[in-house]
């Protein structure tokens, strides 16, 4: 397979494996400088969670690591979520609603339908909006709005310097990746994540950058976060009866993760039809969240020192099931009344709870062992992401005893979610907007063919030595076959003339030659015989043209072939005989 790409002239540049070029080494630049960003950001947002934590539930002004679970407000607690709702609903309706969600949505949105571009008011808001309800006991976690907030300071970057969309894209990708890096620890879980749920691409012009970005983050955090792992862990090693236990673990944690989506976008649709504005919505989803965070605390907040407990198995039964069910209401109350807030996190102590519960009957392999596959199984089926889930839950205990579990429960839920729903968690609030995300990667059957494999060889031209006024007689008349033909001159390419050169040639003399006519008002492109299928795509949309003609070399330029729009499309008979026909060849000779 051959590689093509247009050069900033026009021309078709032809590489190797990869489409790849001298903007590397400057995206490869600005990717170092985004790590740093993003892992500033994300520590001024972990300072504001904890800024914001205590001054809305011990009344100081202190950035100190504390929990909402510790307050000692009474049932005045109920009230503080709903509090914090009230002050991002008024953010969101006065500043940018853009805040609103928990930022992967977003992030995918602006990559796929806005070129990539994100506001200042975002970059700024976001941040300030997540800290204040998660601050105010909500129950999500600080990734998701560093995604978006590293994500926006990346774009903001890229469009200062005025670098094209497709660049921009793995710029904010990798903002957007670096963040998680420096809040998680887990560098290659964050470059995962931006080849299954954002990039929708992999290519060395994205995947540098992005590996770049959470290289940088990776090895920023230690200064301001300590090294290590953030939920260190130790299984015992699996027997062959976990894996087993790893099919049914998967199961479950595949049906939860149905059941939230549902209950996230069944608690969304509730609210849309309440007859008050979008405003007030995160103050009664506040309002729910302070009840249920009344009866039990520690599913307040972001929780990870909750989600270490899971794991370690600290936790009897009744407590993690008390968690398990009030973390899952009111993080789909919450985030359904459209407020600021990250999954991962909730997802992690949902999962971590799940385990907990399922571990005192699994058989096969520890306690902890099942906290931890429940917990990636859950991410993983929810986010449909597996390859990231597992990885991540990797990076965040380094238990190497639980790498296999673990990918067997993660691709069992993420198999269950495929088949049971057509999105999940993160696109359906995106299809809801009318727009349709496909998450599938293949090669192009475009980039698998080249041009002499469709081209048409018998090539009807039109020599340069004619007028005009015969040529519109001739070709261009009741009989026309074609919509564009070749001129040339003793074989040789001069260029195209349809109807649209016709009509910019208007007012010249009909009787000049075309060769005299057709400077500055011709389309001077053309495509070897050696250059893929999508090398011809590009170029014919580049020019808006019907037909491109091939010419055996760029210093001949003589006339071999001709490629129209129907003939890219004989490349997907070949994609069509591999998908749909059914061939039983076990007893053919």
């Amino acid at each position: 397979m051959v590689a093509s790409e247009l050069n900033s002239n026009g021309s078709v540049h032809r590489g190797g494996d990869f489409a790849a070029n001298n903007r590397l080494v400057l995206l490869s630049a600005f990717a170092v400088v985004i790590g740093g960003l993003s892992t500033l950001s994300a520590m001024v947002l972990l300072a504001a969670i904890r800024f914001f934590t205590n001054l809305f539930y011990f009344h100081t002004l202190s950035t100190a690591a504390t929990s909402p679970a510790d307050n000692h407000l009474g049932w005045l607690a109920i009230f503080v979520p709903a509090l914090g709702g009230l002050i991002v609903g008024l953010m969101a309706r006065f500043g940018s609603d853009k805040i609103r969600g928990h930022g992967i949505p977003e992030a995918i949105e602006a990559i796929l339908y806005g070129k990539s571009r994100m506001s200042p008011k975002v970059a700024i808001l976001k941040p300030l909006s997540s800290g204040i309800v998660i601050g105010s006991g909500g129950p999500f976690g600080a990734e998701g709005p560093i995604i978006m907030t590293g994500g926006a300071a990346a774009s903001l970057l890229a469009q200062a310097f005025h670098l094209t969309a497709a660049e921009r894209k793995a710029l904010l990708v990798a903002g957007a990746c670096a963040g998680m890096t420096a809040v998680f620890g887990t560098p290659l879980a964050a470059v995962l994540l931006a080849v299954e749920l954002l990039l929708f691409e992999l290519r060395p012009r994205s995947l540098l950058p992005v590996g770049l970005a959470c290289a940088i983050a990776g090895f920023l955090r230690p200064l301001w976060a300590g090294s290590g792992p953030l939920f260190p862990l130790e299984t015992p090693e699996p027997g062959w009866v976990a894996m087993l236990s790893c099919v049914v673990a998967g199961l479950v944690s595949g049906a939860v993760s149905a059941s939230m989506t549902r209950m996230l976008y069944f608690v969304e649709d509730f609210f849309s039809h309440l007859r008050l504005h979008w405003m007030w919505w995160p103050a009664i989803g506040g309002l729910i969240v302070g009840v249920g965070g009344y009866f039990q605390p520690r599913a307040l907040g972001v929780g990870y020192d909750v989600i270490g407990d899971l794991l370690q198995n600290h936790l009897v039964l009744s407590v993690a099931l008390s968690l398990l069910v009030v973390k899952m209401i009111i993080w789909a109350i919450a985030l359904g009344s459209g407020t600021s807030g990250g999954v991962l996190a909730p997802l992690l102590m949902i999962g971590a709870g799940l385990g907990s519960v399922l571990g005192g009957w699994l058989p096969g392999g520890s306690p902890q062992l099942w906290a931890l596959v429940c917990m990636a199984a859950i991410l993983g089926g929810t986010m449909r992401a597996p390859l990231t889930a597992v990885v991540f839950a990797f990076g965040l205990t380094h238990d190497v005893n639980a790498f296999l579990p673990t990918i067997l429960g993660c691709v069992v839920a993420y198999g269950f979610t495929v088949i049971v729903m057509p999105r999940s968690i993160l696109t359906e609030k995106i299809a809801r907007r009318g727009r349709h995300v496909f998450r599938e990667y293949g090669v192009d059957p475009l980039e698998r063919h080249f041009v002499d494999e469709v081209m048409t060889r018998e090539v009807a031209t039109i020599n340069a030595t004619e007028s005009l006024a015969s040529v519109l007689v001739s070709h261009f008349g009741a009989d026309q076959k074609f919509r564009a033909y070749p001129v040339v001159l003793d074989g040789r390419l001069v260029g195209m003339i349809d109807r649209s050169v016709i009509n910019r040639l208007k007012g010249e003399d009909p009787g000049r030659p075309l060769s005299e006519l057709l400077s500055g008002h011709s389309s001077d492109a053309y495509i070897v015989p050696s250059d893929t299928c999508r090398a011809a795509s590009w170029r014919l949309a580049a020019d808006a043209l019907e037909r491109l003609p091939v010419v055996d070399s760029p210093s001949s330029r003589r006339v071999v072939g001709i490629v129209s729009r129907s003939d890219l499309v004989k490349p997907s008979r070949v994609s069509h005989e591999e998908e749909v026909p059914r061939d039983r060849v076990l007893f053919q000779q």
